[in-house]
């Protein structure tokens, strides 16, 4: 569910509305709890390994999702991923096998999964991991993008991803912090946290904001029964145009700081950047008001891989845009260590989950 975040979900100065909308918290966080407990969940016959998170926005889900998908592919598994295609018009269950159609019939994350493995959309989940079953394409594991909190099927691995930089916010469900549902009754649906460490963790730290991301893993780690894994967002491919060009930014997704961040951290000088809402579907304007801007500064236009997907296949300024806009891909990584824990995590239950593993 997209929201316009309050910067005081993660922040100082929100006591105020964290008191009025206690009300409001209190009746979403019962039903969360009911709907994530007192429901029996489809059991697939293949293993189900679940990505999600426990607030309301960008954390790294995607390339979590991607990055695992990868990791079953090198152990020999063939993995489908089963996402809910958040913004497209086909509820499917439906098979993406063209990454060419349009972001606003399929959805601009499924487009970007389906690079990485066989993408099934599905708005019923449960309908989709049967339908990944019985497809005859010879799936071996499914991956479930952003399903933490759906309970229609049952999952043989959960991973909650956590923004180092913004943490857990104020620690209040929705409307008055950014949790989904009580931080207890999601944690114990969750067998291991992969904490995201993005390039604006340590400004985002400073002041009375979240605590730093060294602190968090430690206070992760002390408190949460199950492995908590280090990540840190880096580009996923060689960034050498952008370093020390002037650069117009723009992003439509959850938490744009982010993007912004690593640019700068990438050696590009920003002049300026435009912000729109999360799974923003670009307009011919929009795209007109980017190109000019990019005229005006000199500059090369650069966005996220999410947002160029949905600019591709129109026509018009918003193909223009999309030829002339540098997409950087984003990708997880980790130490040594957490990246053979992870590992291990994943390819065990890719081996043991399911309930009719000899089928393969």
């Amino acid at each position: 569910m997209p929201l316009e975040e309050p910067s005081w979900w993660y922040g100082a100065g929100g006591e105020r509305m964290t008191r009025l909308l206690g009300p409001a918290s209190r009746i979403f966080a019962h039903f969360a709890t009911r709907r994530l407990t007192q429901r029996t969940p489809y059991r697939s016959r293949l293993p189900v390994i679940c990505v999600g998170n426990f607030t309301a926005g960008g954390t790294g889900k995607t390339p979590l999702t991607i990055h695992i998908a990868q990791l079953l592919a090198k152990a020999g598994e063939h993995p489908a991923i089963l996402t809910r295609g958040y913004g497209g018009k086909r509820a499917g269950p439906y098979w993406l096998d063209d990454i060419s159609e349009l972001a606003e019939d399929v959805g601009d994350e499924p487009l970007l999964l389906a690079r990485a493995a066989p993408t099934m959309v599905a708005h019923n989940r449960r309908a989709g991991a049967i339908a990944i079953e019985t497809a005859g394409r010879g799936i071996t594991v499914i991956v479930m993008d952003d399903g933490l909190q759906n309970p229609s099927l049952a999952k043989d691995l959960t991973l909650a991803v956590v923004d180092a930089a913004r943490g857990l916010g104020n620690g209040e469900v929705i409307p008055a912090g950014p949790l989904r549902a009580p931080l207890d009754v999601q944690l114990g649906l969750t067998d291991a946290i992969v904490l995201n460490t993005p390039p604006n963790a340590a400004d985002a730290a400073e002041g009375s904001g979240p605590a730093p991301p060294a602190l968090l893993l430690e206070a992760l780690r002390r408190d949460f029964p199950g492995p908590v894994i280090a990540a840190s967002a880096e580009a996923a491919t060689e960034a050498g145009a952008l370093t020390g060009a002037p650069l117009v930014a723009f992003a439509g997704i959850a938490n744009p700081a982010r993007f912004f961040a690593l640019l700068e951290r990438l050696g590009g000088r920003i002049a300026a950047h435009l912000v729109f809402k999360d799974h923003h579907a670009y307009s011919e304007s929009d795209a007109e008001r980017l190109l000019a801007l990019a005229v005006t500064h000199g500059a090369t236009l650069v966005t996220t891989e999410k947002d160029h997907v949905r600019l591709v296949g129109y026509g018009g300024a918003r193909e223009r845009l999309a030829k002339a806009a540098i997409p950087l891909p984003i990708r997880l990584a980790f130490s040594e260590q957490d990246a053979h824990r992870l590992s291990e995590l994943v390819t065990t239950a890719a081996l043991t989950g399911g309930y009719r593993r000899g089928l393969r």
